[in-house]
């Protein structure tokens, strides 16, 4: 009896260190996530900021800094 008591002491701690490692895998791709989805934002953001010019007569365009 005293033996499965063991085992099962050793099972419980064993499953509580891979629970710690799929929190930090789980952790870490959130934070990836969020940083993925924050480069898309600016992505798109700059993406319609060129669409926007592309509209434009080029008349209405500004001259480059140069002129």
């Amino acid at each position: 009896m005293e033996q499965r008591l063991t085992e099962m002491e050793m099972l419980i701690m064993h499953q509580g260190r891979i629970i710690d490692q799929l929190n930090e895998v789980v952790t870490g791709q959130q934070t990836m996530i969020d940083h993925l989805t924050r480069e898309l934002k600016l992505i798109k953001e700059h993406l319609r900021g060129l669409a926007a010019s592309d509209t434009r007569l080029p008349s209405e365009e500004e001259p480059p800094p140069h002129y």
